[in-house]
């Protein structure tokens, strides 16, 4: 797999926008992720500062157009249920997580990001979880803690692109907290008192 032109922006370096987060927790995976795209340290820092810079830009587009021209056309646009709403979610394939999408949860009528992050893809089982031992980094997404170990309760994120869970699992003395960057679980540690 080899990047795209310094001039453009692609896949390939959203990827390593995702990392760049990830790496804050597990720099030896990110270091796999790297090898396999053939990418530096130099080219993770390079796509973050393009990204935010793109972000930041008046000539970049907002909400979910953003998307569109760095990832080109979605490979799923879904309806979903927030409450009273019924929103967007376009999904896009990530080939460092084959069984994912990277999704972008819209407001009606094409608006605003409300949410993006990486979910199972709908063909990809969900892994096994039943004890605090499975719960590995990037074994699973917020979706799939949740759904694992109910009830599930969302906490207040600590970071920008970093949501938190307080899971109920059989075997723990305490509940866990599961921290999980771009939707893919990082840490677990037990809830303080």
């Amino acid at each position: 797999m080899h990047l795209v032109p310094p001039h453009r922006f692609g896949l390939d370096q959203f990827q390593l926008v995702l990392l760049r987060r990830m790496a804050d927790f597990h720099p030896d995976l990110v270091e796999d992720a790297l090898r396999e795209l053939g990418a530096g340290k130099g080219d993770l820092r390079d796509a973050h500062q393009k990204w935010q810079a793109r972000l930041r830009s008046r000539t970049f587009p907002g909400g979910e157009r953003r998307y569109w021209v760095a990832l080109g056309p979605p490979v799923a646009e879904l309806e979903r249920r927030v409450g009273d709403l019924t929103c967007k979610a376009l999904q896009w394939p990530m080939p460092l997580w084959p069984d994912l999408r990277f999704e972008v949860l819209c407001a009606p009528g094409g608006g605003a990001v409300w949410n993006e992050w990486l979910v199972r893809a709908p063909e990809a089982p969900a892994p096994p979880l039943r004890t605090a031992a499975d719960l590995t980094p990037w074994s699973c997404t917020v979706d799939d803690a949740a759904r694992a170990f109910p009830p599930a309760a969302p906490l207040p994120a600590d970071a920008p692109s970093r949501f938190r869970l307080a899971l109920t699992v059989p075997d723990a003395p305490t509940r866990l907290i599961a921290t999980f960057t771009w939707g893919l679980l990082q840490v677990v540690t037990p809830e303080r008192s």
